[in-house]
């Protein structure tokens, strides 16, 4: 999480949208300093903060998770950064995430995994971020999809004129195709049931070419149940651990 103090606003990392790039663009030129940890919800923020902080300008980024599995798939089979493969690291792991980004990193190079083969191991519970905390309450939420562009509309939002466009930081590794390309017709359909509440919700839309059966009451139900649970971990769990 980055805050300004001088130019009054809180930017909240949200994991794989693109914060890396503003994260660092906001420290090197528009007085930004890193509060509490990278990945800190709001929440975390709102409970330590005084009631002038409160008021800042809030925003962060959201990205279409069909995009997202995709990088993150790269980013095991490439082992991005050594993310998965340092020592020093492995020894660190002791949250929930972490110890599933060993699992999925071992699965990965184990099997010589391709997409589809780690999509439909993986992805079988409805998916939500912690973006459904408090993103809808924020000023603004900008678009993994058009990210630089929106990084200066927020900036202009906050008072403060650009500088220059916003680099690409953090790039993943060993993508070649449109992230659509790589679903095969058995995992478009798991996409529509895992993803799919969650993509109506932030406005994000399936391919038109994929052949999808229509969306079944139950994904929603089943979304709601899942999101119960996973708010209240993101909320008292995982600050705490």
């Amino acid at each position: 999480m980055i805050i300004s103090h001088r130019h009054r606003f809180v930017f909240v990392e949200l994991p794989r949208t693109g914060s890396s790039a503003v994260r660092r663009e906001l420290r090197e030129l528009y007085d930004g300093v890193p509060i509490l940890h990278k990945h800190s919800t709001y929440d975390e923020f709102r409970r330590q903060a005084s009631e002038d902080e409160r008021r800042y300008f809030v925003f962060s980024t959201i990205r279409n998770p069909l995009d997202d599995a995709v990088s993150r798939y790269f980013k095991l089979k490439t082992d991005h950064r050594q993310r998965f493969s340092d020592v020093t690291r492995q020894k660190n792991r002791k949250l929930l995430n972490s110890k599933m980004d060993e699992r999925q990193y071992r699965y990965v190079v184990s099997n010589g995994a391709d997409f589809s083969s780690f999509f439909l191991h993986f992805y079988r519970l409805p998916f939500d971020t912690w973006a459904s905390l408090d993103h809808r309450k924020f000023d603004y939420v900008m678009r993994f999809e058009r990210l630089a562009d929106d990084f200066l509309a927020a900036l202009r939002r906050i008072g403060v004129e650009p500088v220059r466009p916003l680099p690409s930081r953090n790039v993943t590794g060993g993508r070649e195709r449109n992230f659509a390309e790589y679903y095969t017709p058995a995992a478009q359909r798991r996409a529509l049931r895992v993803f799919g509440p969650y993509m109506r919700r932030w406005g994000y839309e399936f391919p038109t070419d994929w052949e999808l059966p229509s969306p079944s009451p139950l994904h929603e139900i089943s979304y709601q149940a899942f999101s119960h649970v996973a708010r209240a971990y993101w909320t008292y769990i995982r600050p705490r651990t």
